[in-house]
């Protein structure tokens, strides 16, 4: 393992339908939708557990759906259930959490179809190299990754979650903290419809 001190906290949902890629389900129902993030997922995991670090899956609503009981027989994987709050104060926690059994933390999603285990470890290797925080930029004005060798509140309070500012707000934070960090190429996720014909240009997907 590359970096067995550090964790990679994947944040999940289980694949149900009605309860993923919402943005999606007028183009494509409800059913396809889920069938998409769950392609999405089961892509990250593989890409997160390949002896990079060891993985923490964050799951929502809890760790009993297959996906998530199927990736925890990978021994480098654990399973958490998210806790109450906003996605900033879910992503609080669980990054104080792992500090306290890690030297760095990367948090992902699980729905960047574009990321991939090189990104990972060019993060890892710029926060063990010194820097306080590496982030992902998304062509979206979001985040596909944030990494940070330690946590401040101001990283995920008053964040404006789901719009075009998330990045440029966690940029001004970070300065605001007289941090330093390093930024990842920018990537694309998948949200839209548009983005859904570039899925399936990428990988020759059906629709």
């Amino acid at each position: 393992m590359l970096f067995p001190g550090g964790r990679i906290l994947l944040f999940a949902k289980a694949p149900l339908p009605g309860r993923v890629k919402t943005r999606l389900i007028p183009a494509v129902g409800e059913q396809r939708a889920a069938q998409l993030y769950r392609e999405l997922l089961e892509r990250m995991i593989g890409e997160a557990a390949a002896g990079i670090a060891p993985v923490e899956i964050w799951c929502a609503p809890d760790t009993r759906h297959s996906v998530f009981r199927e990736a925890a027989s990978n021994p480098s994987i654990s399973l958490h259930t998210q806790p109450g709050g906003d996605l900033g104060e879910r992503m609080a926690f669980a990054t104080r959490q792992a500090l306290t059994r890690s030297e760095a933390v990367l948090l992902i999603g699980g729905d960047c179809p574009v990321l991939n285990g090189a990104h990972l470890e060019q993060a890892f290797a710029w926060l063990y190299a010194g820097a306080d925080a590496v982030l992902g930029p998304a062509e979206d004005g979001g985040y596909v990754l944030l990494g940070l060798r330690r946590v401040a509140r101001e990283l995920f309070a008053g964040i404006p979650w789901s719009t075009p500012a998330v990045l440029d707000v966690t940029r001004r934070r970070l300065g605001e903290l007289n941090w330093s960090w390093r930024e990842l190429e920018p990537l694309w996720d998948l949200d839209r419809e548009a983005d859904l014909d570039r899925y399936l240009r990428l990988n020759g997907g059906s629709q």
